[in-house]
């Protein structure tokens, strides 16, 4: 049963019964509910505070489980950009050289990955930091992995047309010269046949009987078949590509014609006695982007080391040409 209250009358010096009003009863029931919603924020925050929802405890246990997760693919990324570094130097310092390239630049291989704002999306949580440095070592190891693949793609093209050079390089001794005895002269300062002075002989010469087979040196297109009586006489040019030459002189007779395409080895002509020739031989000459080299080493294709050797000593010991 409620209390009752009463409050004294000084005038009738009596005791009133006290009467509360709608007013007052609405006020102290919403101060009584503030109060207690109040208390009740009060005991959830120090609760909240102090003990896990079971969905904060899951949501904790998940952020642990991707922080480890994050630190293994941190340190597998720090092991593949060993192995790309790696790569990286055997490709500028093996293959590169190999294929006389010149490597990529620094510049090129440890480029940018974007602006300050890349990575914008990834800031204003509590582990921004991590992500955005995990996000960004990802970056630049993508980036590493394709200019190493492109490179890659260059080396394969490079392969090929260093495989390409090597059947085109003229590489072979141009007649059946397997004792070497038909070496007659050899490039260089010698007697002149005719004249009987000292000139510069820009060529080998093989001696043989007309009509010897006369061989390509290497894989080419014949670029001139020339019919003369002076000078180199009847003669070819064969043109190797990669800026490689190669010119066959005082042949007696024609196997190919201007434009054909020839491998190493094929029959292009016959030893002859044409032009200014003192007896039957081949006069041979390789050139390389215009300017005549010596063509005693160019024969790495045909002679063992001690033949090599041998033939060296034989093409300069030669006073006269034999054209």
């Amino acid at each position: 049963m409620p209390r009752i209250k009463y409050k004294f009358n000084h005038e009738s010096l009596s005791f009133d019964k006290v009467t509360l009003g709608i007013k007052v009863v609405m006020l102290r029931l919403v101060g009584f509910l503030m109060g207690s919603i109040v208390v009740a924020v009060i005991y959830w925050a120090i609760f909240a505070s102090a003990f896990d929802t079971p969905k904060e405890k899951a949501l904790k246990r998940e952020v642990a489980q991707m922080t480890i997760q994050y630190d293994l693919i941190t340190h597998e990324m720090g092991n593949i950009e060993k192995v790309l570094n790696d790569l990286q130097k055997t490709d500028d310092n093996l293959y590169r050289t190999i294929f006389e390239s010149e490597p990529l630049p620094s510049t090129l291989r440890e480029g940018g990955v974007g602006g300050v704002t890349r990575f914008r999306d990834l800031e204003g949580y509590t582990n921004s930091k991590m992500v955005i440095e995990t996000a960004t070592k990802l970056e630049k190891i993508r980036k590493k992995v394709y200019v190493q693949s492109k490179s890659y793609d260059e080396l394969v093209s490079l392969a090929k047309d260093k495989a390409q050079m090597l059947h085109c390089i003229p590489a072979i001794i141009p007649i059946s010269n397997k004792d070497l005895t038909r070496t007659a002269s050899g490039y260089g300062l010698r007697i002149h046949p005719y004249y009987k002075i000292t000139k510069f002989h820009y060529g080998m010469d093989f001696t043989a009987p007309s009509g010897t087979d006369v061989y390509a040196s290497g894989d080419g297109v014949i670029e001139e078949v020339n019919s003369s009586k002076r000078g180199l006489g009847n003669n070819i040019i064969i043109d190797h590509g990669f800026g490689y030459e190669s010119v066959y002189g005082h042949l007696d007779r024609f196997n190919v014609k201007a434009g054909q395409k020839v491998k190493r080895g094929d029959i292009i002509a016959f030893v002859g006695n044409t032009g200014m020739s003192l007896a039957p031989h081949l006069h041979y000459e390789i050139k390389i982007n215009g300017t005549n080299v010596d063509p005693v080493n160019y024969y790495f294709n045909d002679l063992s080391p001690e033949e090599y050797q041998k033939i060296i000593e034989i093409a300069s010991k030669t006073g006269q040409s034999f054209d």
